[in-house]
């Protein structure tokens, strides 16, 4: 994706993304293919630099990764319509000349994916996503389901490259961006909350 030099995140802020939006789209490229393979799929950041989740065994994006290990995970998010004329200060610019866009965070995750097939493993993936997930603990342990392991494999993919993008008025001056802070506080529509704390934690940080 491009990213101006306004807009790119650093490697704490798109992580810290990833930790509050842990649902995205795997994408693995395979080898020789006309269409990469993209499943939807939940997620859990451990650490700074591994992603545990698993999937259906008939996903077929077994084959692309056997092809070719390395994968991308997308997240897109916070988005928020900026009309044109927000973009003008009244009284000094015309809105009907304001340029609307769309402000919104994303980060793309270059990873190795390990598929993790043996029954421990698979129960490791889910008992660290379950305790991070179902926070009162009253789940049966996953081993209490064994008969149903195999009929999924869990991934173990290792973050190489972190490339975030954090479009929220960067290349406006600061008057600008705080009357559209100001818009978007009126609004208070889907995802306004969102970009503004975006685009006053960028402006003030």
């Amino acid at each position: 994706m491009l990213i101006h030099p306004w807009d790119s995140a650093t490697e704490d802020e798109a992580l810290d993304f990833v930790r509050a939006n842990e649902f995205g789209h795997l994408i693995a490229a395979g080898r020789d293919r006309e269409v990469p393979v993209v499943v939807p799929t939940q997620f859990l950041l451990t650490g700074d630099r591994t992603i545990l989740l698993h999937l259906a065994r008939p996903n077929p994006i077994w084959a692309a990764i056997a092809e070719n290990p390395v994968v991308l995970l997308s997240l897109a998010g916070d988005w928020s319509y900026v009309p044109g004329a927000w973009k003008a200060l009244p009284g000094q610019e015309d809105p009907r000349l304001g340029v609307p866009t769309t402000y919104y965070a994303a980060v793309q995750l270059v990873c190795r994916a390990e598929v993790v097939t043996d029954a421990e493993g698979k129960t490791e993936i889910l008992r660290e996503q379950l305790a991070h997930l179902e926070t009162g603990g009253e789940l049966a342990d996953p081993a209490e389901h064994m008969r149903r392991l195999p009929g999924i494999q869990g991934l173990r993919l290792t973050i190489q490259q972190v490339n975030g993008k954090f479009k929220y008025g960067g290349n406006a001056d600061e008057q600008h961006r705080r009357y559209i802070a100001e818009r978007l506080d009126e609004r208070d529509g889907p995802g306004d909350a969102a970009a503004r704390r975006h685009l006053l934690r960028r402006l003030d940080g």
